[in-house]
């Protein structure tokens, strides 16, 4: 056989064994993945089947959620097997697909209670806001990581700040929860990527000026930047008593959280078990959404919500420890990104449902009922374990390994 033929007729071996390769690189089932925080994140879906089960009528919630939570592992574990680095290439398809979806939301989607979410899917309810949280922390995380030299610099932070805070401000007027999860994966981001410290403190200067003009100093000069509702909602929990001076007709903003606050008192302990009333007789609003946390407190007590806070604990002590393990800095901004949102709304949630935070209808990760909400955690918590398996093999490689950034 001449020497063309045995080229020729390798090349295909070649070929095929290129392709492996390539896959290889991109897909790899056999790297490691941390137990613990698997775990700990199937244990909280199987505490919001429990709590779902006594807060709602019927099956219906339970079943949807069940099978929110098993597509949610799937999508988990398909993810942790894929290299995160590769995403950094793709960061402006994703951020536009972000902001086209917010779009659709906006244009498709049906109004529920005043604002537009979702778009209604067979079978299912699109929330963008929600995928979006995942999808602003791995595409600002990758502009991050392509301007690190220039991190110091104010055009840098500025950049950001209006790169992430674009979709924030597109969501705010509909969803302010998502909008100000929007702007913690922000915070976050710009915290570990090594934004200066004193670029920091003028966001929150000009947050907190934000913040007052919006809820106080506009409404009173006739400008409404929110729906009266909205500020409501928001500064209930600074006035607990302010109800009793509506006259008739009038809504009492602080219901929400009275009620909440009724049913994580009557709890006790350990809770009331089948007589938790509250959420019985209905008078717990959004009890398997915005209230799940107060649902939880009356039927299975202090006991219960300790549980559920220690999974959460769980959780961001295994993302802190992959946060620092992590093998490139692209890895550690972007779990910085998914930590902050996840303990974001963790505070928040809790924080409202015991009167110490304002209502912004934040779901509480993985225990609240919603489709979009779950697997886009998810997706989150998949991202956590592909920067903890690439870490591992890179570990066990020694110093050879080729670094993305």
């Amino acid at each position: 056989m001449s020497g063309d033929q045995r080229t020729r007729s390798a090349s295909p071996r070649a070929d095929v064994r290129g392709r492996r390769s390539r896959l290889a690189g991109l897909f790899d089932a056999r790297m490691p993945f941390d137990p613990i925080l698997a775990a700990a994140t199937i244990g909280l879906t199987a505490c919001s089947v429990f709590v779902l089960s006594g807060a709602t009528e019927g099956s219906y919630f339970v079943t949807r959620q069940i099978v929110y939570g098993v597509l949610g592992v799937l999508v988990a574990a398909a993810v942790s097997r894929f290299d995160y680095a590769r995403l950094q290439a793709i960061k402006w398809p994703l951020y536009g697909f972000m902001i086209l979806s917010i779009v659709a939301v906006a244009i498709f989607g049906e109004p529920v209670n005043g604002s537009t979410l979702s778009i209604t899917l067979p079978g299912f309810s699109f929330q963008a806001s929600e995928l979006g949280k995942v999808l602003l922390a791995i595409s600002g995380s990758a502009l991050l990581v392509q301007r690190s030299r220039e991190v110091d610099t104010g055009r840098t932070t500025l950049l950001l700040l209006a790169v992430m805070g674009l979709p924030a401000l597109m969501v705010v007027s509909s969803d302010l929860g998502s909008g100000l999860v929007y702007g913690a994966i922000t915070i976050g981001v710009l915290l570990i990527g090594g934004t200066p410290g004193r670029h920091l403190a003028w966001i929150g200067g000009i947050a907190v000026t934000l913040a007052v003009a919006v809820l106080a100093v506009l409404p009173a000069a006739g400008v409404d930047v929110l729906k009266p509702y909205q500020v409501d909602r928001l500064t209930a929990f600074l006035e607990p008593d302010g109800g009793k001076d509506l006259q008739p007709g009038e809504i009492d903003p602080t219901y929400q959280l009275e009620q909440a606050k009724i049913a994580i008192g009557s709890g006790g302990k350990t809770g009331r078990g089948d007589e938790a009333t509250q959420q019985q007789l209905n008078y717990l609003p959004e009890s398997q959404t915005d209230f799940i946390f107060a649902s939880a407190g009356e039927r299975f007590g202090f006991v219960g919500v300790a549980a559920i806070l220690s999974l959460y604990a769980l959780i961001m002590w295994r993302g802190l420890r992959i946060l620092a393990t992590s093998r490139d800095f692209y890895g550690a901004v972007l779990a910085a990104g998914i930590l902050a949102m996840l303990l974001f709304q963790v505070l928040i949630n809790a924080g409202m449902n015991v009167g110490i935070m304002p209502i912004t209808g934040i779901p509480l990760p993985l225990v609240s009922y919603g489709g979009s909400s779950v697997l886009s955690t998810y997706l989150a918590i998949g991202l956590l374990q592909a920067i903890y398996a690439q870490s591992r093999v890179a570990a066990r490689r020694g110093p050879t390994v080729d670094r993305t950034d």
